[in-house]
């Protein structure tokens, strides 16, 4: 089944981000490899695609998990939970409609 991972930043994430983004990264990029990532990203702390030092505000992971406890698991594991970025994640079950 698929799942969303929804993380809020702490406060001026952006240099902690800067130091955890290979490692996030790279696990995201297994889940790609493994055909179970439908999608993944940041949301901006300003209304640009790049936004620069404004940062980001969090971020979006939707993929595919045996479980909501195996979702929750990978979660709890992310570099970006590491490292402090995120102030909160939220982990549920996600019905794909469309496309």
């Amino acid at each position: 089944m698929w799942y969303a991972i929804i993380s809020q930043d702490v406060e001026n994430s952006l240099p902690l981000r800067k130091s955890a983004r290979p490692a996030h990264i790279e696990r995201l990029n297994t889940l790609k490899d493994e055909g179970r990532l439908l999608i993944a990203g940041p949301h901006p702390a300003i209304d640009s695609e790049e936004p620069g030092e404004a940062g980001f505000t969090g971020s979006l992971v939707v993929a595919e998990f045996a479980s909501l406890e195996d979702a929750k698991n990978w979660a709890d594991r992310d570099p970006y939970v590491e490292a402090g970025v995120y102030a909160s994640v939220t982990v549920k079950p996600f019905k794909l409609v469309l496309p």
